[in-house]
């Protein structure tokens, strides 16, 4: 028995440590664009999807309105976007979107997790020509719908499928507050399955075996970085 709640006390604490970085990462990236877009998700659409997908994750009301109030009283830290690109284990490519107030802290961190990965972080441009940066809508709906609605707002579409009555949306990420309110504005009560900006690879590398292991573990090395926010690559287990 002593065994057994060691374990499950230990299994407790991973969680909330886990719960604690997620939180982290989106109180730091909805201060962020509040601060830059303004704190009002109304007027401030790429606020609304965060603080919607914020929610889907489970972070908590108190996180979400006191990283706003935050951004709301123009003090705070001054984070900036840092994005690094590279080649993972099996020649797998990645990119890695950080929120920094130190670039050369966090340079030498993301670094130092290629290293000990035995891969090799590339220079900007090096592996992100390999990917679209798009906006993704994923909603119940109808596809024909959609697409009218789009092509009436004037909206550049990069790809529309559909299955079992859930719509996908792919639209270049400068297109991405144009495409989410043409089709907020079509479909009534619309409820946004995902709602990203996201790079997508354009090709996959399958990875499996010893380079699948090592995948795994550079991913949590750099899921450790409290800087890193998100992580992109052409990996298919």
């Amino acid at each position: 028995m002593g065994r057994a709640y060691q374990n499950r006390k230990e299994s407790m604490a991973k969680t909330a440590d886990a719960k604690t970085k997620v939180y982290g990462k989106y109180g730091r990236e909805i201060y962020v664009c509040a601060k830059s877009g303004g704190t009002d998700p109304e007027g401030n659409l790429a606020l609304r999807g965060l603080i919607e997908r914020a929610k889907k994750s489970q972070v908590p009301t108190h996180v979400i309105d006191k990283a706003i109030a935050k951004a709301a009283g123009g003090g705070g830290e001054d984070f900036a976007l840092a994005r690094y690109e590279g080649y993972g284990p099996g020649n797998t490519m990645v990119i890695i979107d950080c929120l920094t107030d130190n670039p050369n802290r966090t340079f030498g961190d993301v670094r130092h997790c290629f290293t000990k990965a035995k891969c090799k972080i590339g220079t900007q441009g090096s592996v992100s020509h390999m990917f679209d940066h798009s906006a993704i809508l994923v909603f119940k709906g109808d596809e024909e719908q959609a697409l009218e609605a789009l092509m009436m707002a004037d909206v550049d579409v990069s790809d529309i499928e559909s299955d079992d009555d859930m719509v996908t949306v792919f639209a270049p990420h400068t297109e991405y507050g144009k495409a989410k309110k043409a089709l907020s504005d079509a479909f009534e009560d619309i409820i946004f399955e995902v709602d990203e900006i996201q790079f997508v690879p354009k090709i996959s590398t399958q990875i499996s075996g010893e380079a699948l292991e090592s995948f795994n573990q550079f991913l949590d090395y750099l899921d450790d970085l409290d800087d890193v926010q998100k992580i992109y690559y052409d990996a298919e287990f």
